[in-house]
């Protein structure tokens, strides 16, 4: 064990922001973290202290790009630094907040901004990754922007009604109120993201529309930003229709847990397809998230980690 005091520039708000991460740090820095005056204390193993240490110079670099330190920005610059992505932090321009009109979205991983990033420069995006890596949430929050800078002219949200333990048949009410419960999520996004008035306002004009994926066949969406969401659920023959519904000015943002396929034959899931023949087309984007992109409970991260252990465990043989 190495018990070292680390000299940082003087920044009282770079140190606020550090003290509400310190747990947080210390968990993926695997050492013990303290602050003294303008110094922070490294206490643990000798190679993950270098490792902080390095780490902490390199922040100096991130600190000054012109705008004020983020809780987020410590993940993202350990994660450049975690996947020898940059020797120089100082190289990598900091993600810009999607500014809505009821807040302002950040991304809180370096995968999470290069989600966003690629939805800004692809018209066809994959997110793949467990739940609560914010993949619906961005998407959302990216249509939202395209939408208040005029970029589209109208949101599609969609998701497949697969029976996951459950019969549509039992459900009370007409085929709209029986896909409702399916499409809630998305409901749920919209409204965290924008204000209820106008949420309510762009749906009843028809200019964000949240539909079952079968309501798409036979459409073409011509400038429109779409979100598939749940894809993992997707037939082979719906992932081909919605991905030849795109027109032209538009953008489809597909997003799936292959880990939570509930169909009655996982392997015939059209996101797996899907992923198989696209992965060479060089204008699509693929972005992967992990259980370090989970934004909910922490205790959700843990969850996810105990399934792939188990999932991943060999099989006894009988």
């Amino acid at each position: 064990m190495e018990k070292i005091e680390h000299p940082y520039a003087s920044n009282s708000a770079f140190f606020g922001v550090l003290d509400k991460n310190i747990k947080k740090l210390e968990k993926r820095l695997g050492i013990s973290l303290s602050i003294r005056g303008n110094s922070i204390i490294l206490d643990g193993p000798e190679e993950k202290v270098e490792f902080a240490k390095n780490y902490f110079d390199q922040l100096e670099h991130f600190k000054n790009k012109g705008r004020p330190f983020q809780s987020e920005d410590f993940h993202i610059a350990l994660d450049l630094l975690e996947n020898g992505q940059t020797d120089n932090l100082g190289d990598f321009t900091l993600p810009k907040p999607l500014n809505l009109s009821r807040k302002s979205v950040r991304p809180k991983s370096l995968n999470q901004h290069n989600y966003i990033q690629a939805i800004k420069s692809s018209d066809l995006v994959f997110g793949i990754g467990p739940a609560g890596t914010g993949k619906t949430y961005l998407a959302m929050a990216s249509a939202l922007s395209s939408l208040q800078n005029k970029e589209i002219n109208r949101i599609i949200l969609t998701r497949p009604a697969v029976e996951a333990g459950e019969k549509l048949g039992f459900l009370p009410g007409d085929l709209q109120q029986k896909v409702n419960p399916y499409l809630r999520p998305l409901y749920d996004a919209l409204y965290d993201l924008a204000p209820s008035e106008q949420a309510t306002n762009l749906l009843e004009k028809g200019i964000i529309e949240i539909a079952p994926l079968a309501f798409m066949r036979g459409r073409t969406l011509n400038s429109a930003f779409i979100i598939l969401d749940e894809a993992q659920n997707t037939t082979k023959e719906q992932m081909k229709m919605i991905l030849t519904r795109t027109g032209f000015d538009s953008k489809l943002i597909i997003t799936a847990d292959i880990t939570q396929i509930d169909l009655p034959q996982p392997h015939k899931s059209g996101v797996l397809q899907a992923l198989k023949i696209l992965s060479g087309i060089k204008e699509i984007a693929f972005i992967n998230f992990n259980e370090k992109d989970v934004v909910r409970h922490p205790l959700v991260q843990k969850i996810i980690k105990a399934y792939e252990k188990a999932e991943n465990k060999p099989k006894k043989k009988k």
